[in-house]
């Protein structure tokens, strides 16, 4: 009887270049997809309005592609800890697999199904997809994190290149029956009352096929540009790939190497130089945060403990909430 692989997807909404998926393949056995969403397990921080809208519809971008090579996503919502075993209960699955996350709680939750789910006898394996290089490698002589960005950015440039991306997954066998999914639309991720998304609609494609498409239209129209005008608002010389990083719809194995790709065409070099230390500097916040899990509520900097802030003026505050401060780029932030 067949023990199907769960691939328990999270911030790696894709197909391509997906390790925990190739895992799972290579395994032989039926895969089942899976997302939780998780607000309730201790320490997991709430998403924004903007982020729940995008992983709206990149789940549904997501759930449509694995049902064209035969599988599908089932979505549920609750406690890791509960769903994922309740998950391997329902299908008698024998694996679980996926990629790691690099939060200090989400750590702790993905350590503890790891420790539980072997506990019972299953095959679990976690992987590298969403960092170039994880951050228990890059370290000083003093065998120490490193704590500001051009040392940090030498250090890798030392180390081994980052492996070619996996090629995408064209066939997912799913089980005989599917187990049971939550309606994505229940889970009232997109705005209504008011529906403030307008801008979004018109300006996003979320979904990996719209993230690999806007790294390749970068890469040939655009690239040029970004050594002079990333930094001007209005240029339109960014990549726009941020939101399908945070996602995982492309991965940054597939932006450093195509990438490289076009450096090594001769065309715009200097650009895509520039380029590729801005994806290093994704690094470092990454690694600044696996070492530092509380950066979101202490200063990394602990002098500033001492700052002395302004008291609270609340009449700015909502000046600045309402985006009425009369300065532009404020305002429109």
């Amino acid at each position: 009887m067949a023990s199907p692989s769960i691939v328990w997807f999270r911030d790696d909404l894709r197909l391509t270049d997906h390790p925990a998926l190739r895992a799972a393949l290579d395994r032989g056995e039926p895969v089942i997809g899976l997302y939780v969403l998780d607000e309730e397990s201790d320490g997991v921080r709430q998403i924004g309005g903007a982020a729940r809208w995008w992983l709206h519809h990149s789940l549904a971008s997501l759930a449509a592609r694995l049902g064209e090579r035969g599988s599908a996503l089932v979505l549920r919502r609750g406690r890791t800890a509960d769903v994922v075993p309740a998950v391997v209960d329902e299908t008698g699955a024998g694996a679980v697999f996926w990629n790691r996350r690099y939060g200090g709680p989400e750590r702790e939750i993905d350590a503890g199904l790891k420790e539980k789910l072997r506990g019972d006898g299953l095959t679990v394996a976690s992987f590298a997809a969403n960092l170039l290089f994880e951050p228990w490698t890059v370290r000083t002589g003093a065998d120490k994190p490193y704590g500001v960005y051009t040392p940090f950015r030498r250090a890798v440039e030392r180390m081994p290149a980052p492996r070619a991306p996996l090629p995408e997954a064209r066939k997912v066998p799913g089980p005989a029956k599917t187990p049971a999914s939550d309606d994505l639309d229940a889970w009232n991720l997109l705005p209504t009352k008011p529906d403030w998304a307008g801008g979004l609609r018109e300006t996003w494609e979320p979904g990996e096929p719209a993230a690999r498409t806007r790294l390749r239209e970068f890469l040939d129209d655009d690239l040029g540009d970004y050594a002079f005008s990333r930094d001007a608002f209005a240029g339109g010389a960014t990549s726009n790939l941020s939101p399908r990083l945070r996602w995982g719809e492309i991965s940054p194995y597939q932006v450093w190497h195509e990438t490289i790709e076009h450096r090594g065409s001769g065309k715009h070099a200097e650009s895509a130089t520039g380029f590729l230390s801005e994806i290093v500097w994704r690094e470092f916040a990454w690694h600044i945060l696996f070492h530092s899990p509380d950066l979101a509520t202490k200063n990394w900097r602990t002098q500033y403990d001492a700052f002395p802030w302004l008291r609270l003026n609340r009449a700015h505050l909502e000046t600045w909430q309402r985006g009425e401060t009369g300065i532009a780029v404020v305002d429109a932030g």
